[in-house]
């Protein structure tokens, strides 16, 4: 039995999980979900949620906060008063799950933040490394319990993890040069969803076309 199986997942209550320009365009176009319908921005000012990796977009409504784009976060039935990821599917609590079980709803095309957890790149981008997983996601409630023990590399699939951890980190980069763009002159919150698709429509174009730098992002914002 994998680690998952058994598991009312803690971590997609926890934790607020930064998503892609490519990940939403996945969404909206080949999954048919309306973008207020699974995205939020998270105020970020300390840097707890983008890690040094996810961009800090502004907004014109509060110019002066980070903010990141993340899976949107909704009420729990199981654990009331507490919040899960958007796509969490709960399962009702019994004798042997007493927390009940949680099951992702779009496992299939879920982002590459997800697919990868609990793993990061090493320094060289070759390897991946797990990191600790504290017993508590947030302030010590049942819901946010984590992971009834620490991962082993046997826990995932070698080479799935590291396509997932680069293919993640080259789309994290690709969207910091959206924001770098964005951020020029923050727009409103109800304009970002139209700029994002522009943006992520026109990642194909012909050879003689491509200017150096970032300027094919620039002409197509």
């Amino acid at each position: 039995m994998g680690i998952c199986d058994s598991c009312h997942s803690g971590c997609c209550r926890s934790f607020a999980v930064p998503i892609s320009g490519a990940d939403i365009h996945r969404f909206t176009h080949h999954e048919n979900k309306a973008f207020w319908d699974f995205a939020c921005r998270w105020e970020d000012s300390e840097g707890l949620i983008s890690r040094n990796l996810a961009p800090h977009f502004f907004f014109a409504d509060d110019p002066a906060v980070p903010f990141v784009i993340c899976l949107k976060h909704i009420p729990s039935v199981s654990f009331p008063g507490t919040t899960k990821c958007r796509f969490l599917t709960e399962c009702v609590p019994d004798e042997e799950h007493p927390k009940g079980l949680g099951r992702c709803g779009i496992y299939g095309s879920r982002p590459h933040t997800c697919r990868s957890f609990p793993a990061k790149l090493n320094d060289s981008n070759e390897l991946a490394i797990l990191y600790d997983i504290p017993s508590n996601g947030r302030n010590g409630e049942a819901a946010y319990d984590l992971c009834p023990r620490q991962w082993n590399a046997s826990d995932l699939e070698p080479n799935d993890t590291i396509q997932s951890l680069v293919l993640a980190q080259y789309e994290m980069t690709f969207f910091r040069k959206i924001a770098a763009i964005w951020n020029q002159t923050p727009g409103e919150w109800n304009h970002f969803p139209e700029f994002i698709d522009i943006i992520y429509s026109n990642r194909i174009t012909s050879g003689p076309r491509v200017a150096a730098d970032s300027e094919p992002l620039r002409k197509a914002a």
